[in-house]
């Protein structure tokens, strides 16, 4: 049974849930979601002891906000426009594709964006931008695996997670909108 450690944090985006595991973080989640929209997230109903719950496929979340606090002192950091990379460790979990596809995400750097096309062929896969957009949409590890730092081909902004207007203020904080994106 996998165990988890998870907090939530007050942004400048609104709540974030974490989960990290021994060997690093494994989800930034944003409080709303779209419907439909996966999470790691643990059932409030499913608490066990005060600061134990289980979760999807058993994982087990423990309430530990001290193991989490290289997370989101480094959060807390970049949300006051400190921090431009994160160097904490993280466990990403997903298919080899979408594996591909975050590690793409995260050669983007800071202040920065790319296309779905981009992405595609930075991965292999040059005519796969619908499953890259697919592979971002399954992106557990919100803000930190900048997915988005990814538009639409013709220099828009397109489909977000936490919603285009959290998608916007974090390309705002970063210094990343263009004439065509502020619009």
């Amino acid at each position: 049974m996998d165990a988890l450690h998870f907090a939530t944090m007050d942004s400048a985006i609104g709540p974030l849930f974490l989960a990290a595991s021994t060997n690093g973080l494994v989800a930034l989640e944003f409080d709303a979601r779209l419907p439909g929209q996966q999470s790691i997230r643990p059932n409030p109903r499913d608490v066990r002891e005060e600061n134990l719950r289980v979760g999807n496929n058993g994982v087990v979340f423990e309430h530990s906000p001290r193991m989490l606090q290289p997370y989101l002192t480094q959060l807390e950091e970049y949300f006051a426009g400190k921090r431009r990379e994160f160097t904490f460790p993280l466990d990403l979990r997903g298919t080899d594709f979408q594996l591909a596809c975050w590690r793409a995400l995260l050669a983007i750097p800071y202040g920065e964006t790319r296309t779905y096309a981009d992405i595609a062929r930075a991965v292999g896969k040059p005519n796969a931008f619908r499953a890259v957009g697919m592979a971002n949409n399954r992106n557990p590890i919100a803000i930190v695996v900048p997915c988005h730092r990814v538009i639409a081909s013709d220099g828009t902004l397109c489909g977000y997670g936490g919603g285009l207007d959290v998608k916007r203020k974090l390309l705002e904080l970063e210094g990343a909108l263009t004439g065509v994106l502020a619009a």
